[in-house]
């Protein structure tokens, strides 16, 4: 029996608000993040969930309680923190301009001044993106595509763990690393170039088989599409 899982991307917050890399570091949901939230929390209002985990960041958990309490069929306990569906990690660039930070991740990875994250990943790949992001990093914090890939396997066997007896489930999760997961273990991606990065409130589907094969069956489906 597989587990069907559905990712939410949490609402939007300030720091999405005003262009900042956010990853590990939080800022709170805007007006519009919570207003957009309601429309997801209601389109799942009927869809009964055996339970319901959260990443550990507040802007997460703010958005599954949100949708935790617009459910009218599902008998939901203490919500799970999961750290390891956290956002990547990107280091000393937390908090700054993001349209700066990815000039200089270009830079880093050999390329021209380039502002578009998604022209950086297509002409060198999601791996090399992810090591000249830690190369750039004055202090080499950020995450690297091997520590993200070890991350996101042990986010999967720790959900596996979790979920044995649980036939559908919610996780609120971040954007970059809804994406990577996308990157990975969705068929229409190649694994290697861009893909459009889910939008605030989103939901993403994917099943977690018993033998612990994970895939993405449904990517970035906004609430009025459910």
């Amino acid at each position: 029996m597989a587990t069907e899982i559905y990712l939410v991307r949490h609402g939007e917050t300030m720091f999405n608000q005003l262009n900042k890399v956010q990853g590990w570091s939080d800022s709170p949901l805007t007006i519009k993040g919570i207003d957009d939230l309601k429309k997801t929390a209601n389109a799942l209002s009927q869809v009964h969930f055996d339970n319901m985990y959260s990443s550990d960041l507040k802007r997460a958990i703010d958005t599954v309680h949100l949708i935790k309490d617009a459910n009218q069929v599902s008998e939901i306990g203490k919500i799970k923190k999961l750290p390891e569906f956290r956002e990547v990690f990107f280091g000393s660039f937390e908090g700054d301009d993001i349209d700066n930070t990815w000039q200089q991740v270009a830079l880093a990875a050999g390329l021209k001044v380039e502002k578009d994250i998604t022209s950086i990943i297509n002409q060198v790949g999601i791996a090399r993106f992810r090591q000249a992001t830690k190369k750039a990093d004055p202090r080499h914090l950020a995450e690297n595509s091997q520590e993200l890939d070890k991350r996101m396997e042990r986010a999967i066997s720790v959900l596996q763990e979790l979920t044995k007896n649980e036939q559908r489930v919610l996780i609120v999760s971040h954007g970059d690393f809804i994406k990577t997961l996308a990157i990975k273990y969705w068929q229409q991606s190649d694994g290697q170039h861009d893909i459009i990065f889910p939008n605030n409130g989103s939901i993403s589907r994917a099943l977690l088989a018993d033998n612990g094969k994970f895939e993405i069956i449904d990517y970035n489906i906004d609430a009025e599409n459910i």
